[in-house]
C-alpha cells in the first residue's frame, strides 16, 4: 500500500488502535511509500483495522520506488543466508577454484579440442551459454551450444536449492539485478568466462556440410575453456567485416601479430558459419509458421554518477538472432530427450494459439493501412505480417506486430503428464516440444531440465535414475509456482523501465527542453483520444484530445495545437476534432505527430508519463532519422527466445484473466483473488474511455 495524504487518517487511526510506536520523524508516512497491514474490518466501521508495518523509501526516490516494486511483487531480495553460502565451494583471488581431477573422468574434455566462445550484452556476468563451431574429419560441422553446469554445485534439496526454487528466477530491473543464486556461482563458477575451465552440460550436433542437416545429436557433460567473451556489437562488427572492433576483444590484445591474426581469421569464420547455420535454421521454422514478434526493449544509459543519462532503444543485430537460434535449437532437443525418457513428468514449455477475438484490433488497424492479416494459424499471420510492410515507414510493421504480441496466449512451464500431447505445441516457435535448458544460472526451470537430462544420459546404466526427479504432481505445483514467479519478474521489469522513463524526464522542463520533444506514431483510437508510440524512447501511451475543461484540440496553419471550445467524431480508423467555428482535424491510426513528454506525479500511485500533442505533423531531428533508418534496414529485435516478445504481453492478458494470487505469496496477509486495489488500477487504465458519452 502507498503512503499518501488520503491515507493518513487511517495510518494515525490504526497507530492509535494497534499502540504502535510511530515511524521516525524524519521518515513521516506522508512523505514515503509505506507498508500496511490490514486485520480485519468490522461490517458497522467505515475503516478497517489494521497496523502499520513499515517505510520503504520517500516517495520519487529511486531506492524508494524501487522497494514498492518489489513489495507489490512479492519479490525476495534478503541476502542468502550463512548456512547457504557454506554450501558454496571456495574461490578467491589467492585461491582460485579448479577443476577437481576425480571429476575430469566423468566429463568429455573440450578444453583443447573446440573454439568455444560467448557473446553476449555489455556487462553481462552471468554468462550461462557459449556456443562451438568446427570442421570434423569427413567434413561435416559440429556445432556446440555449451551450458554452465549449475547443477554440479546445487545438489538436490540443498538449502540453496530451495532458496533457488522459491526465488524461480533472476530478477532483473532496469539498473540492477537480484540474483536467483549466491553470486559466486552465478559471477563465477557457473559463468563461463574466458580463459578459465569451467564445468558445462554440452549438446552437439553433427551437421552436413553443405545442407546443414543434423545428422546425429548427443549430449554429456563437459569441461570447456571458453576462449573469447565477446559482446554482440563486436561479433556484429566481425560479421559485417569491420575489424576495427578488434581493440574490443581483450583476449587479442596480448598476442604477437602472426598470431592474433591466425586467431582472428579462426574467430571470423566461426561467426559467420554459426550464423549460416542459423539462418538455415530459422528458415526451416519460418516455413512452420514461426512468428517474429515485436517487443519495446528501452537500454538505461546511467552516467558516472549513476544519474540518468540517456534512454536507449535497443537495436537490433543479425547476430541476436544467431545466438536465438542456437538457444532455441538446443531448448528444442532437449525437449524431445527428456519427454522420450520421461513422457510423464517432464518439464516442459507450451505456447498455446490465442484466441481469434484477441486479433480483432490488429486486423481493423491493419485494414486501415490496405493490409489483411490472416490470423488462422501462426503460419498465416506470419505471412501476413511480413506482406503488412509500408517501404515509406517502418514504424507500421513495428506496431501491427506489436499488436499481435498483446493478442497472444502466455508461454507457460508444465508437465508433461498433466497435458495431453497435442497440447504441447509451442505456437510462436512453430516448434511441437520446447522446454528450457540454457540459462541455468537465472531460471530454477533449467535447473530442473538439467537434471532430467542427466537422468536421461544415465537411463541404461544401473544408478536410480527417479530418486531425485519430481513425480507428475509435484512438478505441476512446482510449475504454477515458476509461472506466477516468472509473471511477477516481467511486471517488475516493465514498471521498473517505467519508473526510469519518469525520472528521466521529471527533472525537465518541458517546455524548452527538445528532448521532451520527439514524434510520435498513433497505434490506437478511443473515445477522447489515441494511444500513441514514441519510437525514440519505446514509450507507449495516452494523449487526449478532449481535457478537463471540455475543450478540444485545433490545429493552426503550421500545425502546432491549441485548445478551443469544440467536439469530436470517433471512428473506427480515426478521430475527427471540430471548433465551434467549423474548422476541423482529423488524426488517424499510423499518423505521425510531434508529442511534447513529461511527468504526471501522484502521491497515491507511481509517476507516470504525459503526452500532449503539439503539433499534427512528424517531428523531425537527427536522432529520429537515424532511428527510423536503423529501424528500416536492421531486422526486429530478436532475443535469445524469439516469444520474449509474447511474454510480454502476459501484462495486458492479466487484465482480461486474473489469475488467483498463490497463498504463499500473500506476505502481508492480503485478500485472495482480485484485490479492491487491482479494480481502482483497472478503471485508471480505462481512463480514455469517455464515461459521459454512456450516460
Amino acid at each position: 500500500m502507498n503512503g499518501k495524504e488520503e491515507l493518513l487518517p487511517f495510518v494515525r487511526m490504526i497507530l492509535k488502535k494497534r499502540h504502535q510506536v510511530t515511524p521516525p520523524v524524519n521518515l513521516c508516512p506522508q512523505d514515503c511509500r509505506v507498508i500496511v497491514r490490514i486485520d480485519s474490518w468490522e461490517s458497522t466501521s467505515v475503516y478497517p483495522n489494521g497496523h502499520f508495518v513499515r517505510v520503504l523509501g520517500r516517495i520519487g526516490d529511486l531506492e524508494g520506488e524501487t522497494a514498492v516494486i518489489l513489495v507489490e511483487n512479492s519479490i525476495s531480495v534478503a541476502p542468502f543466508s550463512e548456512v547457504q553460502m557454506c554450501e558454496m565451494p571456495s574461490s578467491t583471488s589467492e585461491n582460485p577454484w579448479n577443476v577437481n581431477p576425480e571429476e575430469e573422468p566423468k566429463r568429455i574434455d573440450l578444453r583443447n579440442m573446440h573454439l568455444i566462445f560467448s557473446i553476449d550484452p555489455k556487462g553481462c556476468e552471468d554468462v550461462d551459454d557459449a556456443l562451438s563451431i568446427r570442421t570434423l574429419a569427413n567434413g561435416n560441422l559440429e556445432l556446440g551450444v555449451h551450458i554452465a553446469d549449475v547443477t554440479h554445485f546445487v545438489a538436490v534439496n540443498s538449502y540453496t536449492d530451495i532458496e533457488a526454487r522459491a526465488r524461480a528466477t533472476t530478477y532483473y530491473l532496469a539498473d540492477r539485478r537480484y540474483d536467483m543464486l549466491p553470486s559466486i556461482l552465478s559471477a563465477d563458477l557457473c559463468s563461463l568466462l574466458s580463459r578459465v575451465e569451467r564445468y558445462a552440460v554440452s549438446v552437439m550436433w553433427e551437421l552436413d556440410k553443405k545442407s546443414y542437416e543434423i545428422l546425429r545429436v548427443w549430449y554429456n557433460r563437459t569441461i570447456v575453456q571458453s576462449s573469447y567473451k565477446l559482446v554482440y556489437e563486436v561479433a556484429q562488427g566481425l560479421l559485417d567485416g569491420d575489424l576495427s572492433v578488434v581493440d574490443d576483444i581483450l583476449e587479442l590484445k596480448e598476442l604477437d601479430e602472426r598470431t592474433r591474426q591466425q586467431k582472428l581469421e579462426e574467430l571470423v569464420w566461426a561467426i559467420g558459419k554459426l550464423t549460416d547455420i542459423a539462418r538455415r535454421v530459422r528458415a526451416k521454422r519460418d516455413s512452420c509458421g514461426a512468428l517474429e514478434l515485436e517487443g519495446v526493449e528501452i537500454r538505461v544509459q546511467l552516467d558516472d554518477k549513476k544519474n540518468i543519462h540517456d534512454l536507449i532503444p535497443k537495436q537490433p543485430l543479425e547476430v541476436h538472432e544467431t545466438v536465438a537460434e542456437c538457444m532455441i535449437l538446443a531448448n528444442h532437443w532437449v525437449a524431445k530427450m527428456i519427454w522420450e525418457n520421461f513422457p510423464h513428468h517432464a518439464l516442459l514449455r507450451q505456447h498455446p494459439p490465442p484466441r481469434q477475438e484477441f486479433f480483432s484490433e490488429l486486423r481493423e488497424c491493419a485494414s486501415a493501412k490496405g493490409f489483411s492479416i490472416d490470423t488462422r494459424s501462426n503460419k498465416a499471420l506470419a505471412d501476413s505480417l511480413s506482406k503488412a510492410d509500408d517501404p515509406l515507414d517502418p514504424t507500421v510493421n513495428k506496431l501491427l506486430r506489436s499488436m499481435a504480441t498483446q493478442a497472444m496466449s502466455n508461454a507457460q512451464y508444465f508437465s508433461t503428464g498433466s497435458c495431453p500431447e497435442e497440447e504441447f505445441h509451442h505456437y510462436g516457435l512453430a516448434l511441437d516440444k520446447y522446454t528450457h535448458f540454457t540459462s541455468p544460472i537465472r531460471r530454477y526451470a533449467d535447473i530442473v531440465v538439467h537434471r532430467l537430462l542427466m537422468a536421461a544420459s544415465l537411463k541404461d546404466t544401473k544408478v536410480d535414475v527417479t530418486a531425485n526427479l519430481f513425480s507428475n504432481k509435484d512438478l505441476e505445483e512446482l510449475c504454477r509456482h515458476i509461472n506466477n514467479r516468472n509473471r511477477a519478474a516481467q511486471r517488475a521489469q516493465k514498471q521498473s523501465t517505467e519508473l526510469f522513463q519518469c525520472m528521466y524526464f521529471k527533472d525537465k522542463v518541458s517546455e524548452t527542453d527538445e528532448r521532451c520533444t520527439a514524434d510520435g506514431v498513433i497505434y490506437s483510437i478511443r473515445t477522447n483520444g489515441v494511444l500513441v508510440f514514441v519510437p525514440r524512447y519505446g514509450i507507449k501511451g495516452a494523449a487526449y484530445l478532449k481535457n478537463k475543461e471540455g475543450l478540444v484540440i485545433s490545429c493552426q496553419s503550421d500545425g502546432s495545437c491549441v485548445w478551443t471550445p469544440g467536439s469530436l467524431q470517433h471512428f473506427q480508423n480515426r478521430i475527427t476534432s471540430t471548433t465551434v467555428a467549423g474548422e476541423s482535424v482529423t488524426f488517424s491510426l499510423f499518423d505521425h505527430i510531434t508529442v511534447k513528454i513529461s511527468v504526471q506525479s501522484s502521491r497515491c500511485h507511481p509517476d507516470t508519463i504525459k503526452l500532449e500533442i503539439i503539433s499534427n505533423r512528424p517531428y523531425k531531428n537527427i536522432a529520429t532519422e537515424l532511428y527510423q533508418k536503423n529501424s528500416h534496414v536492421l531486422k526486429a529485435d530478436l532475443v535469445k527466445e524469439v516469444t520474449r516478445s509474447a511474454e510480454e504481453a502476459q501484462l495486458a492478458q492479466e487484465k482480461k484473466n486474473v489469475e488467483v494470487i498463490q497463498e504463499e505469496y500473500q506476505q502481508y496477509c492480503q485478500t485472495k483473488g482480485v484485490s479492491l486495489y487491482q479494480l481502482f488500477e483497472e478503471i485508471r487504465d480505462l481512463a480514455l474511455l469517455d464515461v459521459s458519452a454512456g450516460n
